[in-house]
């Protein structure tokens, strides 16, 4: 069998997916407001992302949100993926900067609630719709087997 172009290829499994992930913090507050705070934030979740074994093929930090493309192992949620990037992250940030946290965050949280997450593949949905319409066609003999 072929190898599958860009897929990553693991102990009883095969997977090529990538999600774009967009979260705010909370309340909107402008808070990663210099280079440094940017370039800590960025270094936290590339912590994080370690320790959960989560690819980072993109990522910027702005100064109310983060965009981040992201890929990890299927055995892992989506949902999971989110709760250890958004809280890791505010609980290491958060202790790293009282003040700001007294002056923006008197709540605890530094991320809203809410976040935006899609996902990514090397075909676009119209692609694989087709390709699976035409498994049962006369002109595509996948998946069945050969007359004798």
């Amino acid at each position: 069998m072929d190898k599958i172009k860009n897929a990553i290829y693991a102990d009883g499994y095969v997977y090529n997916f990538h999600f774009h992930l967009i979260w705010v913090t909370k309340y909107r507050n402008k808070t990663f407001t210099t280079p440094e705070l940017r370039v800590e934030l960025k270094e936290t979740l590339s912590y994080i992302c370690k320790l959960h074994d989560i690819t980072i093929e993109n990522m910027e930090v702005m100064e109310d949100y983060v965009h981040m493309l992201i890929s990890f192992k299927p055995k892992n949620s989506p949902t999971n993926v989110v709760k250890a990037l958004k809280g890791g992250s505010a609980r290491i940030f958060l202790r790293n900067h009282p003040e700001i946290k007294r002056k923006q965050f008197w709540g605890g949280n530094l991320w809203s609630r809410s976040y935006y997450m899609s996902t990514l593949g090397d075909m676009s949905k119209e692609v694989v719709e087709k390709y699976i319409n035409n498994q049962r066609t006369t002109k595509s003999k996948a998946g069945r087997p050969k007359k004798k």
